[in-house]
């Protein structure tokens, strides 16, 4: 499958970008909050999922490993699809859906488009376990009350080395976030 896709941004669309690699363009479906990231003419990395159905094939992309982690989860719930998981994504950055979750906030969850109440209750039910727990959290902004930088920054170097995203979340729970995020992982692995 194809993991990652690595060129110029070649157009935008409304919810898509096409990325020329190669003399290839390849159609990726991105979230709202990555498209404003993208600009045309500009080199990007996109961590991609390959969805295969028996009609199409779609690549669905994102800015970050943890994003594509968290979408990976998103869609092992059922009646959450790949496109009703981008739409939870489009919601804010990774770290933010991803600490809704862990927080059981079926409301924030439940304002993606195309995403009901029962819907959301699931996605908090199956996926609350298996996120990680929940940071500091202020349900005003829904914004961690951590630096999201480093603090994504260290979770994402965690899941390339193979952690899931609620072990990479465990291990980082006891480490002061002030610290640069190298230190912050050499930590976490440390146990």
């Amino acid at each position: 499958m194809i993991a990652h896709v690595f060129g110029t941004v070649a157009e935008k669309f409304n919810d898509s970008i096409v990325v020329d690699t190669g003399g290839v363009g390849y159609e990726i479906y991105v979230a709202a909050s990555d498209f404003e990231r993208f600009s045309v003419g500009s080199e990007a990395k996109i961590y991609t999922y390959h969805h295969v159905r028996e009609q199409a094939e779609e690549l669905f992309g994102f800015s970050s490993l943890a994003a594509k982690k968290l979408f990976q989860l998103l869609i092992t719930v059922q009646g959450v699809g790949p496109k009703a998981a981008l739409a939870i994504l489009s919601l804010g950055e990774a770290e933010i859906v991803r600490n809704a979750i862990a927080n059981a906030d079926h409301a924030f969850i439940q304002k993606a488009a195309g995403v009901g109440k029962k819907t959301a209750e699931r996605v908090v039910v199956d996926l609350s376990d298996k996120v990680g727990v929940p940071a500091a959290y202020d349900r005003a902004d829904l914004l961690p009350q951590t630096s999201s930088n480093t603090a994504d920054e260290a979770l994402e170097a965690l899941v390339a080395l193979g952690y899931t995203l609620a072990d990479a979340a465990r291990a980082l729970e006891g480490v002061d976030p002030a610290l640069p995020t190298a230190e912050r992982v050499t930590r976490a692995l440390r146990g």
